[in-house]
């Protein structure tokens, strides 16, 4: 029988989504964040390194502005995502200095990481952050950055920053069980995927369609990512995060959600 690629991993990227982190759009779910942070501390006292990518702040932000629905021009968008980011990391460092760990923010651009010189220093910087024993919280820098807030998602920035550190899991926390056959909110004999080799054309295509209003990604998004880590032989769990302790319960081998394994 199989068991979780998280029980023998040593470094590992957490991306949680916008839908989760923010309680579907009702503001910041601070109860979920410290539940992720005490499971992120006991996976640390495992020996575990761990670096978050959370989504979150443009939601956070219509929330504090009371704007009920997403706008569409860029610059309100920034905004947003500026006036979001301090709640956001507010909250993060909150829980974890409950457990007496240090956190850091940390916001990349696509272009940080395609840049030689700049890719060299955010990757001295989370090595270094690591060796410290700090949880970095990575975001897209949404305030200077265009093409996430109208295309993008974070599943791409949490996969550069698996291939940056050389993670050897990458864990999609999302409001879904996993992938599943077909779309389970449409399709009521959908069947959820336990495991399949990344980079699997097949996955790509039963993935299609985006995902809730607040987050721009979906299972698409996330397929590719795994696709794209594969490559520096690093797997992928999707999982839902509203599973009990589903980090302690990876870590200790259990299936959960989606495992897609690097065939490398």
């Amino acid at each position: 029988m199989s068991v979780s690629v998280l029980k023998k991993a040593q470094r590992i990227v957490i991306k949680v989504g916008s839908t989760l982190v923010t309680n579907h759009g009702e503001g910041l779910d601070q109860a979920a964040i410290h539940r992720w942070a005490k499971q992120i501390t006991e996976l640390k006292s495992f020996g575990k390194e761990i670096l978050v990518v959370s989504s979150g702040a443009i939601a956070e932000g219509m929330q504090r502005l009371q704007w009920k629905k997403r706008p569409q021009e860029i610059y309100e968008l920034q905004a947003a995502a500026a006036v979001g980011q301090m709640g956001l990391i507010q909250v993060y460092e909150t829980a974890f200095m409950k457990y007496g760990i240090r956190t850091a923010q940390v916001l990349l651009t696509n272009a940080d990481l395609a840049n030689e010189e700049r890719n060299e220093n955010a990757k001295g910087t989370l090595n270094m952050l690591l060796k410290l024993g700090v949880v970095p919280i990575i975001n897209e820098n949404d305030t200077v950055v265009t093409d996430e807030i109208k295309f993008g998602d974070n599943d791409t920035l949490a996969a550069l920053v698996c291939n940056l550190i050389a993670a050897d899991v990458l864990v999609i926390l999302t409001d879904q069980h996993g992938l599943y056959s077909a779309d389970p909110r449409k399709n009521k004999q959908a069947t959820l995927i336990q495991e399949a080799i990344a980079g699997d054309s097949e996955l790509e295509q039963i993935a299609g369609g985006v995902g809730s209003d607040l987050g721009k990604g979906g299972m698409l998004t996330k397929v590719l990512a795994a696709k794209l880590v594969a490559g520096n032989h690093t797997h992928t769990v999707i999982a839902s995060g509203n599973e009990p302790d589903v980090l302690l319960r990876l870590a200790q081998g259990e299936l959960v959600g989606t495992q897609l394994t690097s065939p490398l």
